[in-house]
């Protein structure tokens, strides 16, 4: 589709200046950034710089014809992933990163049915504490890939005996869906020193070494056990695999 509105060309000339143009197998991956976004990390003020990206089918470095495209895609409908960015991401000798998958009632309501919202403050505390590192937040990850909606399925599920693995496989859906791949293709583009990667799930560190990159070491990120989430915590590690050297998970057992 042409694009049809024409912008002010010193809005332009601001604009693509912050976007760059990774191609995909797909079309391209059109990254913004960096962005200046301080946030308030468990009371303090953390200097983070923000990155979004978007899919397009089209491959172009007329980024004017991109964001002639943006009002009329109703991307508000859409989520769209991003990462936070701590420190000299590009240059640090050692750098932390966090592949975090999006988390509805975890990231946003504090649910204790999860550890997500207490794995994703702490991976920014490491991330800031360390000096150096990136915080990957995957859009389309909801539910280990099945969505919001299909996640309240589930949970209705797990509410009436079901295990989170089995939730899933009986609303036809496998165990973890989720893809790593744009996000891998984003941290390309960022950096291509090694990196720590601040995970207890496998699956995450085999997507980056069968991706080539040079993963020097794993943080694992176990806590906020509680009445709410031990099974499901449990569930992680003895059904999805999840990587567990005896600290911080269901150590009251």
């Amino acid at each position: 589709m042409p694009a049809t509105k024409s912008f002010d060309p010193q809005v332009i000339s601001i604009l693509e200046k912050k976007i760059q143009l990774i191609k995909s197998d797909e079309g391209a991956i059109y990254l913004v950034g960096p962005i200046k976004l301080p946030v308030n990390l468990l009371g303090e003020t953390v200097e983070f710089q923000w990155y979004c990206w978007l899919n397009c089918s089209e491959v172009t470095e007329d980024f004017e014809r991109i964001v002639a495209k943006l009002s009329s895609a109703n991307l508000a409908e859409l989520q769209q992933s991003s990462v936070l960015v701590h420190g000299d991401f590009q240059h640090a000798e050692n750098a932390l990163i966090r592949f975090h998958s999006i988390c509805h009632t975890g990231d946003i309501f504090g649910s204790k049915r999860c550890d997500c919202g207490y794995q994703l403050k702490q991976s920014m505390k490491h991330i800031a504490e360390h000096g150096s590192g990136a915080l990957f937040y995957l859009a389309n990850h909801e539910g280990r890939g099945i969505g919001l909606f299909s996640k309240a399925l589930a949970y209705i599920l797990q509410e009436n005996g079901y295990d989170t693995v089995d939730a899933n496989l009986q609303l036809g859906f496998v165990d973890d869906s989720r893809d790593y791949s744009d996000a891998i293709k984003v941290l390309k583009a960022l950096r291509t020193k090694p990196v720590t990667l601040v995970t207890n799930n496998p699956r995450k560190l085999d997507a980056l070494r069968n991706a080539g990159l040079d993963v020097k070491d794993r943080v694992q990120l176990w806590g906020d056990v509680s009445e709410y989430n031990e099974n499901y915590l449990k569930t992680k590690i003895e059904r999805s695999g999840h990587l567990n050297e005896g600290e911080g998970c269901c150590d009251n057992d």
